[in-house]
């Protein structure tokens, strides 16, 4: 018990003493840096973009894999890769329609050097989503 109650004093003891220096190294004010009115953001391009995506779709972070993917297609609207990731993304956040357009538009794009692998897993997800969509009594997620 006794033990307890000294550390316990020794606790408060260096509480009130390192209050002072503690608030002592926090800057009363937040230095401001001169902003440069030339600059703007450049995006690091679609190809960087979509690795990007790939990275946050696998975090099982939707809303930053989409926006990736997004900005990908602002950059080139026909870079097959981002309507593969959107489809991917669309399909996981469960809205059918939308991943079965970007599906479509990424085989649509498919330049005849993309991987045979991908084209295929895309054409199944189609099918498949024409199938449930078409048997879907509900249609909320159109």
């Amino acid at each position: 018990m006794l033990r307890c109650r000294k550390a316990a004093w020794l606790v408060a003891l260096a509480t009130i003493v390192a209050a002072p220096i503690a608030r002592a190294q926090v800057p009363e004010k937040i230095p401001s840096y001169p902003i440069d009115p030339d600059w703007s953001y450049t995006s690091p391009g679609p190809k960087k973009c979509v690795e990007v995506g790939n990275f946050y779709l696998r975090q099982g972070n939707l809303s930053a894999a989409r926006s990736r993917f997004e900005e990908a297609l602002k950059d080139n609207s026909h870079y097959a890769p981002a309507y593969l990731g959107l489809g991917k993304v669309y399909e996981r956040m469960k809205q059918k329609q939308k991943a079965l357009d970007a599906y479509q538009r990424y085989l649509d794009e498919l330049p005849s050097s993309q991987a045979a692998a991908d084209a295929k897993d895309a054409q199944r997800a189609v099918v498949r989503l024409r199938k449930e969509i078409g048997s879907s009594a509900t249609g909320g997620d159109k």
